[in-house]
């Protein structure tokens, strides 16, 4: 019991999920707002992995230290997994020990919608693609520096390179 009360607690205080799903919410952000980069759901499905897919579109979530940058220190860039957009460089990702990638600002101003997320009985800020609408994670404010935010996000829904020049993006391989 006090296992599974301590896992809750901790992907509460990260990334637990499903929040508000891009596809499903009929009042969320995305049902109301146009995104400069849209698919149908067809093609979201034939675009991401089914992984990707749940993530991203339906907001749901990654389990803890399983995502594949959780722990990368290497210098780069991370994009949107969904679109290619830009939206937070290796020099803002710190170790937060909450099993998902971390970062203290994003890369650009207007690169993230933040809303209100109130699913299982909290409030949190959830975090989009400013260019998709896809879900990205959650904004806490409990993060280093002077803006003092962490930005906990799934590794399933952001790529990761080293040439910022390089195409927005690239079919994932659907294994």
């Amino acid at each position: 019991m006090f296992l599974t009360l301590a896992a809750v607690v901790l992907a509460a205080g990260c990334n637990a999920a499903p929040t508000n799903s891009p596809a499903a919410m009929n009042s969320s952000t995305n049902s109301t707002m146009k995104f400069p980069f849209q698919l149908t759901e067809a093609e979201w499905r034939q675009r991401l992995t089914p992984e990707q897919y749940a993530i991203l579109r339906q907001a749901n979530t990654e389990r803890a230290f399983t995502g594949k940058y959780w722990n990368t220190k290497e210098l780069g860039i991370y994009r949107c997994a969904a679109c290619g957009e830009i939206l937070f460089k290796s020099d803002d990702k710190f170790d937060s020990g909450c099993g998902w990638p971390s970062f203290s600002e994003i890369a650009a101003q207007g690169k993230v919608i933040e809303r209100d997320d109130f699913s299982y009985g909290m409030h949190r800020k959830e975090v989009v693609c400013a260019n998709c609408g896809s879900h990205l994670g959650h904004v806490f404010d409990d993060g280093p520096g002077p803006k003092g935010l962490r930005y906990c996000i799934n590794s399933a829904s952001i790529d990761f390179g080293t040439d910022t020049n390089a195409p927005n993006w690239s079919a994932p391989d659907k294994k």
